[in-house]
């Protein structure tokens, strides 16, 4: 099973972001940690015999905004409470300027043993525009830090198709980063989210290159499609196997808790507005803020999932992955073979080269993840 932990709290909200984060004072994140740890000590004693964790997350917002002695009780009490794997993938988010060594050391000694830090661009300009509160000196420090604590794997964000972003200043970006050999690289392409700052100054934008014609401010098509081959190839000439559409990593080193999530492993979501997925059962936290310091930890927007909904999720996701789905899985999990469900539409998709069969399965031809949306949403 794996683990995911929110930490709703950042210093300041990026531009760009949608997730269900932002500042707080110290009074409601020292309650909020008191409330987390008994969600998890409550959760912990109906786990208990009955499953081990394979994977552990704790994702924000910004988890290294807490104070290093709240890591070291928040990691202490998963590790008292919970039959962790031996081999545990227990990962941490971290944005650079809010890391110290004593946060480090904490992560370190806590059981933590990957890091993903979020520098987005090594262009200053393109920082500030984005709103993060960092420069690329501060995710410098921040990465020697993580390795001088002796947490060996390290994951580092990037985004693409930024506002007034070049192939060139996305290029300068990527041979930054593998300079520093990252075990692992997650490179997104930036979506403007509704609700976002980012949205009401970039949406008509958005609709332009949409349109296919020349956008104002955001990157070109043309451009876009560019930094997106250029990932591929830069990472690949580096070592580095794509294993989903957005995620490299050096060889033994993909992310277990996305590929967890992917193939439609049982997770459990913990914290505010965390989501979970047990026996087919999709739930959430609340929300609400105020409702969850009060104590409830209620689950919420509950959906058990159909044979059909299931298997549908089971290409939706899978597909993600470079390798694909496999026919044998889809068999032993639901007991039919996935051409009895959909062979129509993998019929379709395979005439168009979208897809292709491998024998064992079905995996996005390189065209077909370049429309990866259009193909995925044809099982839903």
């Amino acid at each position: 099973m794996e683990l995911y932990i929110h930490i709703p709290f950042c210093v300041r909200k990026c531009a760009y972001c949608d997730f269900l984060s932002a500042p707080a004072d110290q009074d409601t994140i020292a309650r909020y940690m008191e409330r987390l740890k008994e969600q998890l000590v409550e959760q912990a004693a109906f786990l208990r015999g009955w499953t081990v964790i394979d994977t552990v997350f704790i994702g924000g917002g910004t988890p290294t905004i807490l104070h290093a002695w709240q890591l070291a009780e928040l990691l202490e009490t998963i590790q008292t409470n919970y039959a962790l794997a031996k081999n545990v993938e227990f990962t941490v988010e971290a944005n650079p300027g809010t890391l110290t060594p004593g946060k480090a050391r904490a992560l370190a000694e806590g059981g933590v043993n990957r890091v993903s830090l979020g520098l987005q661009s090594a262009c200053e300009q393109e920082l500030r525009l984005l709103g993060r509160i960092h420069t690329y000196e501060d995710f410098l420090r921040s990465y020697e830090l993580v390795r001088e604590a002796g947490i060996a794997n390290l994951n580092v964000d990037l985004m693409s198709a930024l506002p007034g972003q070049t192939v060139a200043s996305y290029e300068k970006t990527l041979q930054r980063v593998l300079a520093l050999h990252p075990q692992h690289i997650s490179a997104y392409s930036l979506i403007i989210e509704e609700g976002t700052p980012f949205y009401e100054q970039y949406r008509e934008d958005e609709k332009l290159r949409d349109a296919g014609e020349c956008p104002h401010l955001l990157p070109d098509e043309e451009s876009e499609r560019a930094m997106y081959e250029l990932t591929g190839e830069l990472l690949a000439a580096h070592g580095y196997e794509r294993y989903e559409i957005s995620n490299y990593a050096k060889p033994g080193y993909a992310c277990r808790h996305n590929i967890g999530y992917w193939t439609g492993e049982p997770y459990l979501g913990l914290g505010l507005g965390a989501s979970s997925y047990i026996d087919a059962c999709r739930y959430c936290n609340t929300s609400d803020l105020d409702a969850y310091l009060a104590g409830d930890f209620s689950a919420y927007e509950k959906q058990q999932l159909s044979k059909e909904g299931r298997m549908a999720e089971f290409f939706y996701l899978g597909l993600r992955m470079t390798q694909g789905v496999e026919k044998a899985a889809f068999v032993q999990r639901f007991g039919m073979r996935a051409e009895q469900v959909y062979g129509e539409v993998l019929a379709q998709l395979l005439e168009q080269r979208l897809l292709e069969d491998t024998g064992n399965g079905y995996r996005l031809t390189p065209y077909g993840r370049d429309v990866s949306n259009q193909v995925l949403y044809r099982f839903l």
